[in-house]
């Protein structure tokens, strides 16, 4: 039997299975993340900011809606990818993080910390097979999109 709430449907997160969505963000590691930023700018014209680049895009089941993706270079050797040695980490959009995680560890997947929230979502760190750090975030695109600032569409 499904869960429904007093109206008769069933909520919104009950319906959501968990599970990825989309690409998030991409970071990697470079030597100098100024300049590399500069580059891009420059360049490719992407309009950079302290963290990188936002991406602006439209959800495809809901036009009206702004999402983002973040694409920032990180000085190499940075912690932040650790316990991962490789050159780059690939964040991913989810949705029903709670149940995601918890799929997860019914796997065996090595899920590195507990599930972070934010203003602009919740994050949590996992582990492929291959030793690549991945981050799984719910976003909040909201935020991003109260906040204003220049984005690369």
């Amino acid at each position: 039997m499904k869960n429904e709430n007093q109206s008769g449907t069933e909520s919104n997160q009950e319906r959501k299975e968990p599970k990825v969505t989309g690409v998030g963000g991409i970071f990697f590691f470079t030597d100098d993340p100024e300049a590399t930023k500069e580059w891009y700018s420059k360049n490719l014209g992407l309009a950079v900011n302290e963290y990188g680049s936002t991406f602006e895009f439209r959800n495809a089941h809901r036009p009206e809606e702004i999402n983002y993706l973040q694409w920032s270079p990180f000085k190499r050797g940075d912690s932040y990818f650790a316990p991962s040695k490789m050159e780059f980490m690939v964040n991913y959009r989810v949705q029903n993080m709670e149940e995601l995680v918890k799929n997860l560890k019914v796997n065996g997947v090595t899920v590195l910390d507990d599930i972070e929230t934010f203003d602009y979502g919740k994050f949590v760190h996992i582990m492929d097979p291959e030793g690549n750090k991945i981050e799984l975030w719910e976003p909040v695109d909201s935020v991003f999109t109260d906040m204003g600032g220049e984005t690369t569409k």
